[in-house]
């Protein structure tokens, strides 16, 4: 039992110690309003995360999205919304599985080639998203009342996914602090807008390759960036040319805007990416969605407990892509039907004839909750960053079915660390899916491999989530962080890469070597003009 003396000593200690903590802790930053212009489908969920975390911490949030969002919800209890003309009123969701089936038809293409054919394809992607976010910006930047209406409402932050060019051609014209949550931004990889990015080991967005890159490997890696400069300075850039004339400073361009960003919080980390050169604003939060596993409905967690000794294979090919031809999931269908294991398959479509006792279909699952469970062996999936994540976070290893953007990359990662296989959905047949499933299933070295990187990833000294709300709030606190962006950011491409000084150094070499010459043939002039006199 506490006597009172104790029980005084204890509360006095308490005391102490929650002072402390709010003397010496970072200042607490609350009440602010913050203006947040997301992108829909995969990237909207990595965006909700952190809305949820900062309403909980008490900040006013406002929305822009689309009447006709995907994902989006018009009502909330965490924000308020806002509608404006953005990509999706123009954009019919079939038109990724149109694309789909263009990406298929060159992956039979030699690998030195099919890249630079797919990234023709999100290049015509882009110049015609480009296009309508440009028209969907004139129209809210000559929305006079409308614009009075966001000045007024003294936003203190512009929190936005640069993936689409909204949130940051409204970020600059309001003058905000603007945050990125970023890895995909309006023109490629975000590292490759922000960072230095030397073509011998940092591999180009798209490329396909690896950071150690044999000489051929470095000519296409070349290619693809002068191709990606192309894309930004041709592509994109004069779709903004209006916009940017009539409501802009002179000098104002894409890239000028998304370099005007504070803070780029980066979905990314060195666990799963490269390690490449970086910048003192990018901050790193890659897995920050991934939590610990939350039990399962009744249904699922029988069907788990089910499977025995053997466990569970779950399959996810995202939500963008409805559904795939029927002879490749009548071939995925009869190679589950075949495994010891038991297999949950979040599928859209005709119910495949082949379909084995062993599998159950679904149209939606909790992802991070299977991925967390310890009946779960395997992970497919389509490589998006969001998943390849969660499999690293909860240590389950990964066959690969990539299908279009950066998820040929992303699993590439993964397979070079030894923790996935990949199959081309392409030339996809029932004994190619097996043996790959059997290969994971039955190597412990996948398992061992991805644990391995699960552990690094964890080992941190603050978690992602924390990472990204410390840093979103030392900008509101601070009005920005302009003392953590390069001075480089200003200066014209020729003195970025010292061409100015190269010409310079090179014009004195040539005149001191045009200066030598001309001296000796003057010398050896008059030293034979002398001979000839004496003769």
């Amino acid at each position: 039992m506490f006597n009172n003396n104790q029980m005084v000593s204890t509360s006095v200690t308490i005391f102490l110690a929650v002072l402390c903590s709010l003397l010496l802790g970072p200042p607490y930053c609350n009440g602010s309003n913050i203006l947040v212009a997301p992108v829909d489908a995969s990237h909207w969920i990595n965006m909700k995360i952190i809305l949820e975390e900062l309403h909980s911490r008490g900040h006013e949030i406002t929305v822009l999205h689309s009447a006709k969002s995907w994902y989006i919800p018009s009502n909330s209890t965490i924000y308020t919304s806002i509608y404006v003309p953005t990509l999706e009123d123009e954009t019919d969701r079939s038109f990724y599985n149109e694309m789909l089936k263009d990406v298929m038809s060159y992956r039979g293409y030699p690998t030195f080639i099919r890249t630079f054919y797919q990234q023709r394809l999100i290049t015509s992607m882009l110049e015609k998203g480009h296009e309508i976010l440009a028209r969907s910006a004139a129209r809210i930047l000559e929305d006079n009342v409308f614009m009075k209406s966001l000045q007024d409402s003294k936003f203190d932050l512009m929190l936005t996914d640069p993936g689409l060019t909204l949130g940051v051609i409204l970020g600059g014209y309001l003058k905000l602090p603007m945050v990125f949550n970023v890895r995909w931004i309006n023109n490629g990889e975000g590292h490759q807008t922000i960072a230095p990015s030397p073509v011998s080991y940092v591999p180009v967005s798209g490329s396909e390759l690896q950071d150690q890159m044999d000489f051929p490997e470095r000519i296409k890696n070349m290619l693809h960036y002068f191709y990606n400069i192309y894309e930004m300075y041709y592509i994109i850039n004069p779709a903004y040319s209006d916009v940017f004339k009539k409501h802009f400073p002179p000098g104002t361009d894409m890239i000028s805007l998304d370099l005007s960003a504070d803070i780029w919080l980066f979905r990314g980390d060195f666990v799963f990416d490269f390690p490449r050169p970086t910048m003192p604003n990018v901050v790193y939060i890659g897995g920050f969605q991934c939590k610990e596993a939350q039990p399962l409905p009744d249904d699922l967690e029988e069907f788990m407990q089910s499977s025995g000794e053997h466990g569970v294979v779950i399959m996810s090919l995202g939500t963008v892509v409805s559904a795939l031809s029927s002879d490749i999931t009548e071939a995925i269908a009869a190679a589950f039907a075949e495994l010891p294991q038991k297999v949950i398959w979040r599928f859209v479509g005709d119910k495949p004839s082949s379909l084995g006792n062993n599998t159950r279909l679904v149209k939606w699952f909790p992802q991070k909750d299977l991925l967390g469970h310890p009946k779960t062996h395997l992970f497919i999936a389509h490589g998006g960053t969001n998943g390849m994540y969660e499999a690293i976070y909860h240590g389950v290893p990964v066959l690969g079915l990539p299908l279009m953007f950066d998820q040929f990359d992303n699993l590439l990662k993964l397979k070079v660390r030894g923790a996935a296989r990949v199959v081309e959905i392409g030339s996809l047949t029932k004994d190619s899916f097996l043996e790959a499933l059997k290969d994971i299933l039955e190597n412990p070295s996948y398992r061992k491999n991805i644990q391995h990187l699960s552990q690094l990833h964890r080992d941190q000294p603050m978690s992602p989530m924390d990472t990204a709300i410390f840093w979103i709030e030392y900008v509101i606190r601070n009005k920005g962080a302009a003392h953590l962006k390069s001075a480089g950011f200003n200066l014209p491409w020729y003195s970025y890469f010292c061409l100015d000084v190269a010409a310079f150094l090179l014009a004195i070499t040539g005149t001191f070597i045009m200066g030598s010459v001309f001296v000796c043939r003057f010398l050896c002039c008059r030293k034979s003009k002398k001979k000839i006199k004496a003769e």
